[in-house]
């Protein structure tokens, strides 16, 4: 159920956070005060679509993704992400 949900309910996301969703190929804002930059990802962690700024009541689908990251509107261009780029999750365990 918590996956559904997302960030529903949630404060806006700071600059430096994120959720990922897996498995995921959709998403929807509605409910969403502010808008989130998306990213798919395939089952190996490459980036296979972007939408940048996703407004509120919308929805958005990439078939073939198997987890989405959702961000702060603005990190996609911030951080230069592209389509073909690897995510790669790394413990930081102090």
């Amino acid at each position: 159920m918590e996956r559904t949900k997302g960030l529903l309910g949630k404060p806006p996301l700071e600059a430096d956070q994120a959720l990922w969703i897996q498995p995921c190929n959709s998403v929807h804002t509605f409910g969403m005060k502010s808008e989130l930059d998306i990213v798919y990802l395939n089952h190996q962690g490459v980036v296979k679509k972007i939408v940048p700024a996703l407004a509120p009541r919308r929805t958005s689908l990439c078939l073939g993704a198997r987890s989405v990251i959702e961000l702060q509107a603005g990190i996609i261009n911030t951080n230069g992400i592209t389509i073909g780029d690897r995510v790669e999750w790394i413990e930081n365990n102090p």
